[in-house]
């Protein structure tokens, strides 16, 4: 039961206290959907394959637009920043 007690406290705090990115990634999501399901009411002249490419295209730029409103930049800051600036893991 250890994976369910995991998702179940990620869940409640997504709900309680959400954290930047997730905030972001909730944003693309909805954005996703609702360009979807525009897409999909003018179902005459898009197919299934460019209304699904569009969604996750709009999605992407909704999350860097959410992204930036909620931090304030695009992209994380080199790997010379200061201790108190986020510092990548992965930069060597």
């Amino acid at each position: 039961m250890g994976i369910f007690s995991e998702i179940k406290e990620d869940v409640v705090g997504f709900v309680r206290d959400p954290t930047d990115e997730q905030k972001a990634l909730f944003v693309a999501f909805v954005v996703m959907v609702i360009t979807d399901r525009t897409l999909f009411w003018i179902d005459t002249l898009v197919p299934f394959v460019v209304r699904t490419t569009v969604s996750v295209g709009v999605g992407f730029l909704g999350l860097f637009v959410a992204s930036y409103l909620l931090t304030g930049q695009f992209v994380p800051p080199d790997g010379d920043a200061d201790e108190d600036e986020y510092v990548d893991e992965m930069d060597p």
